[in-house]
């Protein structure tokens, strides 16, 4: 054979590994970011502030596995505090269905781990 050849049977190898640790490195460090923030958030003090609905958002993943095709939705609220400061927290799909645009009340949450929203309530005569 040619030199061609020669010279990609043996950088293969090499390739080969690169590659690999590649993908284990965004593995490592993907867990190592997400235990990260589970560690902040477990250490931050429970808050809870007025605050209202500002923005609403879902995120669409598809995955395929073998022959078979997997969808999930990640539900997002954005939350504006009185200080003007907003926080944009994920939420469950049934949280997400019950707020509104506009709706005020009083935001619990953790560092970043949404805790729970207790809407105004509003008297009508």
């Amino acid at each position: 054979m040619g030199f061609g050849f020669d010279l990609l049977t043996s950088l293969f190898p090499f390739l080969f590994l690169a590659v690999f640790a590649l993908v284990i490195g965004v593995f490592v460090v993907g867990a190592v970011k997400g235990i990260s923030q589970w560690n902040r958030n477990n250490h931050a003090p429970r808050l809870t502030v007025p605050a209202r609905v500002v923005g609403k958002r879902d995120r669409v993943s598809h995955h395929h596995h073998d022959d078979h095709m997997h969808t999930s939705t990640t539900y997002y609220v954005t939350f504006e505090v009185d200080s003007g400061d907003r926080m944009e927290l994920q939420v469950t799909g049934e949280e997400f269905g019950m707020l509104v645009d506009g709706d005020r009340g009083q935001l619990s949450f953790q560092g970043t781990r949404y805790l729970g929203f207790q809407r105004e309530c509003e008297v009508r005569h």
